[in-house]
């Protein structure tokens, strides 16, 4: 495996992790007041969350494993990925929680450094 496939793979299964982990705790929290208030709007983004999670490791594991398709696919859940990270980046600037916002930004920029070091 090239040097420069590392940190995006390792970024890829930890990212995808954390946001399983973010989510369920946050669920199990009771800090997703959408689940009331909008429950078709928030299952439907919390199955685009865990596609996008669900992908970035499985990509990532192919990524490690020096598999044919693995840099296309990476690059397909990076960017719902980025897309993700954008949006949650306002919905908890709306919300006032910067610290939320400076993590999701400082995650997009890792983001992209990853696909530029893959490619």
């Amino acid at each position: 495996m090239k040097k420069n496939n590392r940190l995006p793979a390792n970024f890829g299964i930890v990212c995808g992790i954390a946001m399983f982990a973010q989510w369920a705790m946050f669920i199990l929290t009771g800090q997703v007041p959408e689940l009331q208030t909008a429950p078709f709007e928030i299952a439907f983004h919390l199955m685009a969350e865990g596609i996008t999670a669900l992908g970035l490791i499985i990509s990532s594991v192919l990524l490690l494993s020096k598999k044919t398709n693995a840099k296309f696919l990476y690059t397909v859940f990076s960017g719902m990925l980025l897309y993700s990270l954008i949006a949650s980046s306002g919905y908890f600037a709306e919300l006032g929680q910067w610290g939320f916002v400076v993590m999701f930004i400082g995650l997009l920029l890792i983001t992209m450094l990853c696909l530029f070091l893959l490619f």
